[in-house]
């Protein structure tokens, strides 16, 4: 099945309406979209090939996507480490982080550091609403990102990717190839530009919106909250 990309307006219109007329709380959507990426760097990195995990947040909703995950990942038996410099003010990004804390999870102000013992990187920095230039702190983090060697999982969009156009065509984070790719209820445009392993998490919408916005939800197997796409298998 070719899976349709869903643009930035889009996007964020559909967000609104699954917070109105579908009648989801952020909370919800929030806590099913950081299950998803769970679920996705489960595939990705068995415990037994490692169980350090760093995940970098942002300050936005992908942040807080990044933070669920990690407390998914605990669960799961991980290790996560958090890197959370901007910490969100909502007092929704404040219960998720004291969550973290309760479990004694450490969160690290050093990416660089951090990054030189863990076994598998979670890019939660920026999402779809992503536009500009990248601001610090997180200059910095993008530029360890395009030099690491090892597997980064990208949150629905690579950190400093243009939601439409892709990665820069020079400069910060034109050279930023994450190694797969969660794309939250439907891929956007920039994934005709990635090249890597893709998911797609989202079990949550109803089939009338899927059709109202025009696009296709992937079949869910089981109990899982994500769908591996091959490559190429969407469309714009």
């Amino acid at each position: 099945m070719a899976l349709k990309t869903l643009g930035a307006k889009a996007a964020a219109a559909l967000d609104q309406e699954l917070m109105s007329s579908s009648a989801f709380s952020l909370d919800q959507l929030m806590e099913l979209a950081g299950l998803s990426v769970s679920q996705a760097i489960f595939r990705l990195q068995p415990p037994q090939k490692g169980r350090r995990i760093l995940v970098a947040c942002g300050p936005g909703n992908n942040g807080g996507d990044g933070l669920v995950a990690a407390r998914h990942l605990f669960y799961y038996g991980y290790q996560p480490t958090i890197f959370y410099p901007k910490r969100g003010k909502n007092e929704l990004y404040q219960r998720l982080a004291k969550q973290l804390e309760d479990l004694n999870i450490p969160f690290v102000d050093d990416f660089q550091t951090a990054a030189e013992s863990t076994d598998h990187i979670v890019d939660a920095i920026f999402g779809f609403s992503f536009s500009g230039e990248v601001r610090e702190p997180f200059p910095a983090v993008i530029r360890a990102l395009e030099q690491t060697k090892l597997p980064v999982t990208s949150v629905d969009a690579p950190s400093s990717w243009d939601i439409e156009s892709g990665p820069p065509k020079a400069g910060l984070g034109s050279a930023f190839m994450p190694t797969a790719l969660v794309s939250l209820t439907a891929p956007k445009p920039l994934v005709k530009h990635f090249h890597g392993r893709h998911f797609v998490g989202g079990r949550f919408v109803s089939p009338a919106i899927a059709e109202k916005y025009k696009f296709e939800v992937p079949k869910y197997e089981g109990v899982d909250q994500v769908v591996e796409i091959s490559a190429g298998n969407q469309r714009l």
